[in-house]
């Protein structure tokens, strides 16, 4: 999830968590917690691109990261506001509550989180939530705002942290039903069109969750598709991608480019771009994909110009949107 929605959520929880009087304190603590585990973007100032995309979300976003920081911030918090009520034990479990709840919204994105480093190198990622969903986050940077205005002691502050915790957390059991919704529609759906398929993803497209981003993978590359939770025919109009590994003969040793492919849980594709190979990862869907199925991919990397490879992941996610685009987008919602 993006930055600024963990900033506001902690922040709600901190309010929670702590009496009135308290709270303004409690919030500025939840939001430190809440954004300790994306201190890893300092690693783009020393890394390449690809280190820097492994670093992200990795060991900081880690259970033994966790198990490490929390104990930190509670000592550091006891100190800095003694005398106080307040038991040890109460910071530990605010502060596990904070950082473990990072990890846990993380964990719902396409990006996927190093859970288990550096134990394992696995990714692990629910594909249920876009990055950046503002029906999710709309309801905690609203309950932000009101609880930054209203005085500390003041009793409408209690409804409004309710606001900022609680409807996101419907928010992603509802997504988590579409998921399950869409995991088995697709399995129907690539059974009733015969598609022979070695696996498939299923993640919601930009800013919403009600269309969904198919990829499937086959014997001959990638099947590419998009499905609506209101599509009254279940059938899916898939693109046809190869993945071109061919184009990789005289890289195939590289390290950026194994790195690039561990990214992307391999799913992936190359192609050439005048005097430059590009590496596509797949899992970050296409420009604009439900309007122009031939649209390029959101996440591409220049193999051979990787200096021009700053903000790789951010660089296409809303490259060509413009107020049709947004029209297209709801069109195809409703469903065909």
């Amino acid at each position: 999830m993006d930055s600024l929605t963990h900033i506001a959520l902690g922040a709600c929880i901190g309010e929670s968590f702590f009496e009135r009087g308290f709270g303004k304190k409690a919030m500025l603590w939840g939001a430190l917690a809440q954004s300790i585990p994306d201190i890893d973007f300092i690693s783009s100032f020393w890394m390449n691109t690809p280190e820097a995309l492994l670093a992200h979300r990795g060991f900081t976003h880690s259970i033994l990261f966790a198990i490490m920081i929390i104990p930190v911030f509670s000592l550091v918090a006891d100190r800095v506001h003694k005398p106080h009520n307040i038991k040890f034990s109460k910071w530990v479990i605010f502060f596990a509550i904070e950082i473990f709840l990072h990890l846990f919204i993380d964990l719902y994105n396409s990006y996927g989180i190093g859970l288990l480093e550096p134990f394992t190198h696995t990714r692990f990622s629910l594909n249920a939530i876009f990055v950046a969903d503002p029906f999710f986050s709309i309801w905690p940077f609203i309950a932000f705002l009101m609880l930054l205005l209203l005085h500390a002691h003041n009793n409408k502050r209690a409804f409004w942290w309710k606001v900022g915790v609680i409807i996101p957390f419907f928010y992603i059991f509802y997504c988590s039903v579409n998921k399950f919704i869409i995991e088995n529609e697709t399995a129907d759906i690539l059974n009733n069109q015969h598609v022979l398929y070695k696996r498939y993803l299923t993640t919601p497209a930009p800013l919403q969750n009600w269309l969904w981003y198919i990829v499937v993978e086959t014997a001959d590359g990638y099947l590419i598709g998009y499905e609506s939770l209101f599509d009254k025919k279940k059938r899916i109009h898939f693109q046809q991608f190869y993945r071109n590994e061919y184009l990789l003969k005289s890289i195939s040793n590289h390290e950026d480019l194994q790195k690039l492919i561990r990214f992307s849980n391999n799913y992936y594709t190359i192609e050439q771009w005048k005097d430059t190979l590009v590496f596509n990862d797949l899992r970050f869907g296409q420009m604009i994909g439900w309007q122009n199925s031939h649209e390029k991919f959101v996440f591409h990397y220049y193999l051979q110009h990787p200096n021009d490879n700053k903000l790789v992941v951010q660089r296409g996610r809303f490259e060509k949107w413009d107020w049709q685009v947004l029209k297209n987008l709801a069109i195809r919602i409703v469903g065909n």
